[in-house]
């Protein structure tokens, strides 16, 4: 009976150090992905588009969420953790979106992608028009890796949907009840 009541404690311990680390992870990679996407933009020059900015969206609440699921405990946490793996299939909507429109799958959603109308009108109502700061079209590519044709849209996408699943399954798994003894 003692060695039962401590295999179910190892393995409830065992239970709470893996939400603890798929939260920790939840808030390391929202904050590399973020990390990477500022790295390119200042160092490396590249300007993102409309649809770039909306997938910056669901790393900044993962790291949110992960931070709030390490300060919890037991189905708190767990819901924590869930809640950040819907927001990563989000992410990873966003990320599918994008991607189906720099393939020329459908056209982008967002009216910033489109270019501006600068027809009809005097030259000062075509100057307001402009945008106050050139703005990159949505369906070229941004690729990190020169060679890579693996754009930074589809990096998020496989990023989402991993982080996705690994925090769905820290989410669903439970703790073994106290009675419940494994080999």
């Amino acid at each position: 009976m003692q060695a039962a009541l401590q295999t179910a404690a190892w393995s409830a311990g065992q239970a709470r150090r893996t939400a603890q680390g798929a939260a920790l992870a939840a808030a390391a990679a929202g904050g590399a992905a973020l990390g990477a996407a500022f790295a390119s933009e200042w160092w490396l020059g590249l300007v993102p588009c409309a649809l770039c900015l909306w997938e910056r969206w669901p790393y900044r609440v993962l790291i949110a969420l992960g931070l709030l699921a390490l300060l919890l405990r037991g189905r708190a946490a767990r819901a924590a953790l869930g809640a950040a793996a819907l927001v990563a299939l989000a992410g990873a909507g966003l990320g599918l979106v994008h991607v189906g429109v720099e393939q020329g799958w459908w056209p982008s959603p967002l009216p910033e992608c489109a270019a501006p109308s600068l027809s009809g009108g005097s030259i000062a109502e075509r100057l307001a028009r402009m945008p106050a700061q050139p703005s990159k079209p949505c369906n070229e590519p941004a690729l990190l890796i020169p060679g890579v044709p693996v754009s930074m849209a589809a990096m998020n996408l496989a990023l989402s949907l991993a982080l996705a699943g690994i925090l769905a399954m820290s989410a669903l798994r439970r703790p073994p009840a106290p009675n419940e003894a494994t080999p």
